[in-house]
């Protein structure tokens, strides 16, 4: 069964267990002055739109985007959970968020993610997505612990 993106809100059983999963998995990994991920409360800026990934009942997934500008988005909160990794979760995702930021009409969108080995597969999605490295954008600073990446949209 393929993968459903399905525009949602951060709220829920299942949605915020998931949410504090990757908030944990964040300070696990992640010095505490360099974490960037978002809470369930930050989640709901009105300039955020989160979306869940479901593989049939089975939440698998979510990400976000926020509008920096009415030019540039930038990719949060993406996450897959555990039992779902390295099955397309993340790939599929981060193209909805791109398709997204296409038809938004944006011309960049941009993300931070950590410089640990534990980021590593993300880095690779990102990647492999047509992102590529960048200085700190927005009002993220210069910081061993994060990576930024940015593309440029057509």
């Amino acid at each position: 069964m393929p993968i459903a993106i399905k525009l949602d809100r951060p709220q829920g059983r299942q949605i915020v267990r998931l949410l504090e999963r990757h908030l944990a998995l964040m300070h696990d990994v992640s010095p505490p002055d360099s974490i960037h991920a978002l809470d369930v409360s930050a989640l709901q800026h009105p300039s955020i739109t989160f979306w869940t990934a479901w593989d049939g009942g089975t939440l698998v997934g979510c990400g976000a985007l926020k509008e920096l500008d009415p030019a540039h988005g930038e990719v949060k909160s993406m996450h897959t959970a555990v039992e779902a990794r390295g099955s397309g979760v993340g790939a599929a995702i981060l193209r909805h968020i791109v398709e997204e930021a296409r038809q938004r009409g944006y011309r960049r969108l941009s993300l931070e993610t950590g410089s640990q080995d534990a980021f590593g597969p993300a880095r690779r999605l990102y990647e492999r997505h047509g992102f590529t490295y960048c200085a700190p954008f927005a009002e993220y600073v210069e910081d061993p612990a994060s990576v930024f990446m940015t593309s440029e949209l057509n």
